[in-house]
C-alpha cells in the first residue's frame, strides 16, 4: 500500500472496525431492505453521464406491471413487506402512463414506495397524484445552475422544469432530496449553489462524482482531478458542520479519514446484502449502479426469493476482490474491495476513491 495515503485516526479506526464487524453480521443475515425496479428504459432526457444509456424510445418495452407484482407477491410470502422500500427508477419512471397504478399496487401489498426522477414531468398535479398513491420518498436530479445543468441533461428546459418540481415538493408530506453530479463545470460555484438550494427550501442534498465508464467516459469535463475530489470532500465536511442543509456524499466507495465526516454512516456496499434490483429485462442484480454483468438470475425463469437466499455469493463473499491494488491494502477490512459498481466484468477494479 502507498504509505503516503492518509490513515484514519485511532478513534475513527475503532469506529470503522466496529462498523466492519456489524456489516459482516448483516451480510450473513442478508435481510432485503431496498428493491430497485428499473420499470422502464425510456427517458425524456439524454444525459451525458447516463449509466443506463437510455433513449427517448427504448428498444426494450417497459416491464408489464403484473410481471413485477409477481416478484413482490413472492417476496411478501416469505418476508415482511413493511420493512422493504421499493424504488421505481429507469429511465424516467414518470414516462410510464401507469406509474400511479404501479405505485398503488406496490403500496397495496404493504411495501414502501420511493422513486428516483429527473423531475421534468413532476408538476403540481402529478405531485398530488403520487402522494395520493402512497409515494413516500423521491430523489430529484439537479446538477448546477441553468447552463451547466441543461448541458449535462441535454435539454434547454430541464433546469426550469426541475425548479418547478422542487417548488411542488416544498412543504409536502414526503421525504425528498436533490441529487447533484459534481464535475468540472459546477465545482467552482458549489457554495453559491448550496445557497440557492437552501433559499428554495431543499431539506437534503446528495452529491456524487462520475467514474469514467459507459457514456460518461466520452466527456472529460465530467471527471474531477484528485485535488478537486478532495476539495469536494472538504466542502461537504464544512457544510455538514454549518448545518444549513443536510448534505452527504453518495455511497461511491471507501474514503479513509473522510469516513463519518461526509456521510452519516461508515461506508459499506450494500448491493446483494440489503439491496437488490430487478432490471427492465427481468435480470436480478444488486443495485442499479452496477453496470457490469453480475446478474444472479432472471424473474422470467427464477423465483426472486430463491435467488436472493441462495445466490449473490460474489456480493456476500468478496475475497475474490482481494487481488491487484486491493491485495496489500491495509484498508481491506473496512473497504472490502470498494463498491460492486466499480468492478469490471472481469472483476478488476476500475477506480479507488480512497487512493
Amino acid at each position: 500500500m502507498d504509505t503516503k495515503l492518509p490513515q484514519p485516526s485511532f478513534m475513527k479506526g475503532l469506529q470503522l472496525l466496529d462498523a466492519s464487524l456489524k456489516f459482516k453480521k448483516r451480510t450473513k443475515e442478508h435481510v432485503l431492505q431496498q428493491l430497485f425496479w428499473e420499470c422502464t428504459l425510456r427517458c425524456n432526457l439524454n444525459c451525458l453521464h447516463c449509466g443506463s444509456d437510455c433513449r427517448t424510445i427504448a428498444e426494450k418495452q417497459d416491464m408489464p406491471l403484473e410481471d413485477f407484482l409477481a416478484v413482490l407477491d413472492d417476496i411478501g410470502s416469505v418476508m415482511d413487506p413493511h420493512h422493504i422500500l421499493v424504488i421505481t427508477t429507469g429511465g424516467e419512471p414518470l414516462v410510464r402512463k401507469d406509474i400511479i397504478e404501479c405505485g398503488k399496487a406496490i403500496r397495496d401489498r404493504g411495501f414502501h414506495w420511493g422513486m428516483v426522477s429527473n423531475g421534468l414531468l413532476l408538476d403540481e398535479r402529478m405531485c398530488d397524484r403520487l402522494l395520493e398513491a402512497g409515494l413516500e420518498t423521491i430523489g430529484i436530479s439537479l446538477d448546477g445552475f441553468e447552463e451547466d445543468h441543461n448541458w449535462m441533461r441535454g435539454n434547454k428546459h430541464s433546469f426550469a422544469m426541475v425548479e418547478r418540481a422542487i417548488k411542488c415538493l416544498v412543504g409536502k408530506n414526503i421525504t425528498w432530496d436533490i441529487i447533484s453530479c459534481v464535475n468540472q463545470k459546477n465545482i467552482s460555484y458549489l457554495d453559491d449553489f448550496k445557497r440557492y438550494l437552501v433559499d428554495l427550501g431543499v431539506p437534503k442534498w446528495r452529491i456524487f462524482t462520475i467514474v469514467p465508464m459507459g457514456r460518461a467516459a466520452l466527456f472529460p469535463e465530467l471527471q474531477l482531478s484528485d485535488e478537486q475530489f478532495r476539495e469536494v470532500m472538504d466542502f461537504i465536511v464544512a457544510v455538514r458542520k454549518e448545518k444549513s442543509i443536510r448534505l452527504s456524499f453518495s455511497c461511491e466507495g471507501f474514503l479513509g479519514d473522510y469516513e463519518l465526516e461526509v456521510r452519516d454512516r461508515p461506508y459499506c456496499c450494500q448491493a446483494g446484502v440489503n439491496v437488490a434490483s430487478v432490471l427492465a429485462d427481468g435480470s436480478i442484480s444488486g443495485c442499479l449502479s452496477i453496470r457490469s454483468r453480475y446478474h444472479q438470475g432472471n424473474i422470467y425463469k427464477d423465483k426472486f426469493t430463491d435467488v436472493w437466499e441462495n445466490k449473490f455469493q460474489p456480493y456476500r463473499d468478496r475475497e475474490w476482490m482481494h487481488t491487484g491494488p486491493c491485495a496489500d491494502c491495509n484498508m481491506w477490512d473496512f473497504c472490502q474491495g470498494n463498491g460492486m459498481h466499480l468492478r469490471r466484468d472481469d472483476g478488476s477494479l476500475m477506480h479507488c476513491k480512497y487512493k
